[in-house]
């Protein structure tokens, strides 16, 4: 199966516009992400989507592939499921990897992969990281995970899930935003109708389980570093 990583990249953020195009070590992030996936052994093709002209361009003359998606694609799936459509149309698994994750681990990513080239009844992963701290448990823009026995998602919450009532010994998973899907998969989830929880939590996953479909979750070895806001740019450049 051919295995392609989408990377969609958009200019407009409330909380750092143009953050794409924000230099870290001199080269925009874009590029950062992009080179790091690049690094990546199951990859077959790597591409940024996005419906801004300005990300467009440099990411063109980086010589990095990239495809104009519309304003009215209104999530980052939505970006993939439009480019899987429209210009990938003979390639079967897509990574959706976020275009702010200049430090995700290039193992996951593969890990991703492999595991949707070789259990074709998992149609939809994506990943978690084991957190203990009590600011990033409680912390609302950090999403949690709880899953089954079995690794298949249970739900996704802001909130701090579960619930630990008895103050008993209990494993939090932070959730780390890398997808992978199988095309028809992902083309008829972006067809589909926003759900009440996803609506309530602001959690497009949250409309697959409510559906009655399955999210495989992976346990990832190494925490996922974004860069959300302007001082997340030095956190960055000191990892990098």
């Amino acid at each position: 199966m051919k295995t392609a990583v989408i990377i969609p990249s958009r200019y407009e953020s409330s909380r750092f516009p143009g953050k794409p195009l924000a230099l870290i070590n001199c080269k925009p992030l874009i590029q950062h992400t992009v080179e790091r996936v690049k690094r990546c052994k199951k990859i077959d093709f790597i591409a940024v989507a996005t419906d801004d002209k300005r990300i467009y361009n440099t990411v063109k003359k980086l010589g990095i592939d990239v495809f104009m998606t519309p304003k009215t694609c209104k999530s980052g799936t939505d970006r993939v499921a439009f480019t899987a459509s429209k210009f990938l149309k003979n390639y079967d698994i897509f990574i959706n990897v976020q275009g702010d994750e200049p430090l995700i681990d290039l193992n996951l990513i593969d890990e991703l992969a492999v595991l949707l080239n070789k259990n074709k009844s998992v149609e939809y992963v994506t990943a978690a990281f084991s957190i203990t701290e009590e600011s990033v448990i409680n912390n609302p823009n950090v999403v949690k995970v709880v899953f089954d026995k079995d690794g298949y998602a249970l739900y996704f919450s802001r909130y701090a899930v579960p619930y630990n009532r008895n103050k008993s010994t209990v494993k939090y998973y932070k959730h780390i935003g890398i997808y992978g899907y199988r095309k028809n998969f992902l083309l008829e989830f972006s067809k589909s109708s926003v759900s009440s929880l996803e609506k309530a939590e602001n959690l497009e996953q949250l409309r697959v389980l409510e559906s009655g479909q399955k999210i495989k979750v992976v346990i990832a070895k190494h925490d996922s570093i974004g860069v959300d806001t302007p001082e997340d740019i030095l956190k960055a450049e000191e990892y990098l």
